[in-house]
């Protein structure tokens, strides 16, 4: 077994308690080789990179996830307390939430269904694709050597479709149900620490800003349209009658943004879609928002204004100022840079597990690589290890993801024992086993 790096070991140390000992050994090979095997992020694919392609006993890695008892939920506290102790501190946490489609065909895949592909579908063309659908939650904080805000996943859970249950006794849980859950559950894991949550309008929804409330401050798209009213008014002595719900209709947040006595202010923000700063118009207010058959609850709505074209805005939390709704929504931005990266660098999409226990494990893991190479990164950064690639016709200002694979790669390539001299000499030699398994990475690379 090749010796693994201390940075690396630093950052994986802590989930060893999840898992009995020889297990655990195994865990280190296949987290170290999802990280340096190009391509397909198969079991099969990650001995070869590590040098055990001639491994009798391969089976025994394969059980890690089909098999083996370990929690994947506790997996996923630790990788947040990691990451809330390397780059939050004390300030309130700010998840993004959001769903992606794991492009997946196959009879075997019991969860798998049929879902509008975001990736693929526009205004005016729409898709539908084989898949399974996931919710992840991700950390959005700004990472000092990227000088952009990042989305580094810790809990991903997966969310079938009705059709999913329709033979089993548990009931179909719908989006905002898995929301609720996991939104949740961030908050029971971090105490007293104020958690912001930001999501698209599919989490714009009644039931899940009321029952969220008081618990994590949810941030989300409001619709031009939605029926608001003003506060419940004082009951009158002797006045009879049910109680009532809500107070006068307010205007329509269109009629708002239409009407020429609104007052307008402007705010800047630091960081606008692209990274860069952008001046923009809002208005804000609070109210009732209420629906024939629901619990009404009371919201602060912001309206943003940017060259003509008007956003609604959200928030279960009255007290949240507009500039700093406005501003912890546009972080959200992040979350599709995120999927794309694990995608197209991580290999997502790319496992070929059949077992429902491996498939429910595999997905989260590698979104949880993400945050695990932003972490091991991070820690060769302060040392002066992490640079970018960089040439005569492309000059980066900051680091991306891709430098900091790239940099944990070199990392754990140069320290893991394969060199045969010395790092002062001009001619290095490498072992032979070295060189093979670089001749396969670089041939089979897809």
């Amino acid at each position: 077994m090749p010796q693994l790096p201390s940075e690396f070991l630093t950052v994986i140390l802590p989930y060893a308690n999840l898992f009995c000992k020889r297990v655990f050994i195994h865990v280190q090979l296949l987290l170290a080789g999802a990280i340096l095997t190009p391509g397909k992020r198969t079991v099969s694919s990650v001995l070869r990179i590590v040098g055990l392609s001639q491994e009798k006993a391969f089976h025994k890695y394969h059980r890690v996830l089909s098999q083996s008892r370990w929690s994947a939920l506790t997996a996923s506290r630790l990788l947040l307390q990691q990451l809330l102790a390397v780059f939050i501190g004390q300030q309130p946490l700010v998840v993004g939430i959001d769903e992606t489609l794991e492009r997946r065909w196959g009879g075997h895949i019991k969860a798998r269904g049929i879902y509008r592909d975001a990736v693929r579908s526009s205004g005016s063309h729409f898709v539908k694709c084989s898949g399974l659908r996931w919710m992840c939650v991700m950390v959005l904080t700004k990472v000092h050597w990227a000088n952009r805000v990042w989305a580094l996943p810790f809990l991903t859970a997966l969310a079938p479709s009705e059709r999913y249950y329709e033979d089993k006794a548990r009931v179909h849980k719908k989006l905002t149900d898995w929301a609720r859950q996991v939104l949740l559950q961030v908050k029971r894991w971090v105490g007293e620490r104020q958690v912001i949550a930001v999501g698209d309008s599919s989490y714009a929804v009644i039931d899940l800003l009321k029952a969220l409330q008081g618990q994590v401050s949810l941030i989300s798209r409001l619709r031009l349209d939605a029926a608001l009213y003003g506060p419940v008014p004082v009951a009158l002595p002797g006045q009879r009658g049910r109680k009532r719900l809500k107070g006068v209709r307010l205007p329509t947040l269109l009629e708002v943004a239409e009407d020429k006595t609104t007052s307008w202010q402007n705010v800047e923000l630091a960081d606008w879609y692209g990274g860069q700063p952008q001046t923009v118009d809002y208005c804000t207010g609070a109210a009732l928002w209420y629906h024939t058959g629901k619990d009404p609850v009371a919201i602060r709505w912001v309206l943003v204004r940017l060259n003509s074209k008007v956003t609604g805005l959200v928030s279960n939390d009255p007290t949240l100022t507009a500039a700093a709704m406005i501003e912890y929504f546009v972080r959200r931005w992040s979350i599709e840079t995120t999927f794309a990266l694990v995608r197209g660098h991580l290999g997502v999409e790319t496992q070929r597990q059949w077992s429902d226990l491996a498939i429910g494990r595999t997905t989260p893991v590698l979104m949880g690589l993400f945050s695990l190479v932003t972490l091991v990164a991070n820690s060769l950064q302060k040392k002066g290890l992490l640079t970018s690639q960089m040439s005569s016709w492309y000059i980066k200002q900051h680091l991306t993801f891709s430098d900091a694979l790239a940099g944990v790669r070199r990392y754990l390539w140069q320290e893991m024992n394969f060199w045969t001299s010395g790092s002062d000499v001009v001619h290095v030699k490498m072992s032979q086993e070295q060189y093979q398994l670089w001749q396969n990475a670089l041939a089979w690379a897809v």
